[in-house]
């Protein structure tokens, strides 16, 4: 067995590139949307020192990574945590390869594998933003060669550029055949596809996992754009992004850089070949360093909050938001939390990414990579502003895994709370009314504040005396407190008095000038 170099530890704060465009591209996308809520807040954090507390946890999460790397005969790996639009901690262990044994550094280049099929969703939200297709067009009008197909039943539906972004094409699940396709020409692609393919099921009648699919959307991003897929993706993704070190072929890229893959086998490393870049390279072929893929790991956190700021670079936030909104969810009811409790999580896979919420309502946007001789993935979490990568250089590695047991230390230790919204003016304003007239039952104030099915659905005297019952436990009100926004027309305060508290839920109409719909008062125990 090859000894391994120490683990290098490297914290970026302020040296660190941010995401960012220059200035001449902040404007870049004209917006769809001309009229609009220029009052609008969008969520912000109320905590102070979020990523000094993640840095602060650096050595165990390193050691978690050390024991990881020694206990699965990992070559070679690197791990990047990314916030507030940069990578803000990393970690590297071990060598690139066994020849020269350099070691891994955030410059190092890995085949990221499956993680590269969000690169190709992100190319199709680009072209559908230009008004070359649209999701629900069928595949074939841009693929000539899918007008042959034969589908398993007369009433399924023709496949869509949507199916085959959402793994719902009908296509079989082809891991790991569709790994060794990465050096097909695109003559063999259509040739394989015009001779026809297998339908596992109808198209929009389950989720199964395809990289034949994901081929096929390269092909379509080559046949609308006019050029190679990977010269697209190029120009309109890496380049924005200032992506300068991710490639798609291997020859000619710096020895002392490149990852070269390996397996373990036999108490020992034995070479996996790398294969060359082909028409399947979109489905899981990118070469990529950690420094390279957290600026587009920070680009996908910058979609959240919605806010009115200037749209930047490839995609609008929008089509960021549309690429992590999963199809056909599924439930995993058996999933546990970080202490083993059982913690059921809805899963499902939106354009080229997986998403997931757990029983405490967290949300998180995946992605999982694995080739011969290569091992990766990605996790961020929208509302938490935080990003994880690993990359390692073993067949398969199970880098999900210690991403999940750092996200767990991460949310344990460092305590991290997501985005509060603050309250809307609307609702800032309807609050005074309402907390003014529980207190006064004034009627003068009531056509104004309450939308008109208010004292259809109950009756005036009984509201009233049914809201006095609920307040009398807690006397003369002596505070009325914070205003917390659900949304932009629903929110929760409390009512303190002499003897208690009460907590107040109100919920508003649609109208142009909204008015409460729906009013809720319970005496807080």
């Amino acid at each position: 067995m090859k000894s391994f170099f120490p683990l290098a530890f490297i914290i970026l704060l302020a040296s660190c590139q941010p995401t960012s465009p220059p200035a001449e591209t902040e404007a870049q996308h004209s917006a769809e949307i001309s009229s609009f809520d220029r009052s609008f807040k969008p969520a912000v954090f109320t905590e102070t020192n979020r990523v000094q507390r993640v840095v602060a946890l650096g050595p165990e999460i390193e050691a978690l990574l050390q024991q990881t790397a020694k206990d699965n005969h990992y070559p070679g790996m690197v791990y990047g945590i990314v916030m507030e639009g940069k990578l803000v901690w990393s970690s590297s262990y071990g060598i690139v390869n066994t020849g020269n044994k350099v070691p891994v550094s955030t410059k190092s280049l890995f085949k990221i594998a499956s993680m590269s099929k969000s690169f190709t969703a992100m190319a199709i939200m680009k072209l559908v933003e230009m008004g070359k297709l649209e999701l629900d067009d069928e595949a074939a009008a841009y693929m000539p060669e899918m007008k042959n197909l034969v589908y398993l039943t007369k009433d399924a539906t023709p496949i869509t550029i949507e199916n085959l972004l959402t793994m719902t094409a009908g296509f079989p699940e082809d891991n790991p055949w569709g790994d060794r396709q990465l050096e097909d020409t695109p003559e063999e692609l259509q040739a394989l596809v015009a001779e026809g393919l297998s339908f596992s099921n109808i198209p929009s009648f389950g989720y199964e996992y395809s990289n034949t699919g994901f081929a096929i959307l390269g092909q379509i991003i080559s046949n609308v754009s006019g050029q190679p897929y990977q010269e697209f993706i190029n120009e309109n993704i890496f380049k924005p992004l200032g992506m300068n070190n991710t490639y798609w072929e291997f020859e000619g890229l710096p020895e002392d850089l490149l990852a070269l893959g390996y397996r373990w086998e036999d108490e020992q490393w034995k070479p996996e070949p790398l294969l060359h870049d082909g028409a399947f390279g979109c489905m899981g072929g990118l070469i990529t360093s950690l420094d390279d893929f957290s600026k587009y790991v920070a680009y996908h956190l910058s979609a959240y909050p919605p806010k009115n700021d200037d749209e930047y670079g490839p995609v609008k936030r929008s089509s960021l938001r549309s690429m992590h909104k999963p199809k056909e969810p599924s439930l995993m009811a058996n999933a546990r939390d970080a202490d083993g409790n059982t913690c059921p999580m809805i899963s499902g896979y939106g354009y080229g990414l997986s998403a997931r919420k757990d029983c405490n309502a967290v949300v998180y946007i995946r992605h999982s990579g694995g080739l011969p001789g290569f091992g990766s993935d990605y996790r961020f979490y929208p509302e938490y502003d935080l990003g994880i990568i690993s990359f390692a250089n073993r067949t398969y590695a199970g880098a999900g895994a210690i991403n999940n047991e750092v996200a767990n230390l991460i949310f344990k230790k460092a305590g991290l709370q997501p985005r509060i919204l603050p309250a809307s003016d609307i609702l800032l304003a309807a609050q005074t009314k309402v907390a003014s007239w529980l207190q006064t039952n004034e009627a003068g104030v009531e056509e104004a504040l309450f939308a008109e099915n208010f004292f259809l659905d109950f009756s005036r005297d009984r509201r009233i005396k049914e809201y006095n019952q609920a307040l009398a436990p807690i006397g003369n009100v002596t505070k009325v407190g914070e205003m917390k926004a659900i949304n932009q027309l629903r929110g929760v305060f409390t009512l303190t008095g002499e003897n208690g508290s009460a907590e107040v839920f109100f919920t508003m109409s649609p109208e142009k000038t909204p008015k409460v719909q729906q009013l809720d008062v319970r005496l807080k125990e």
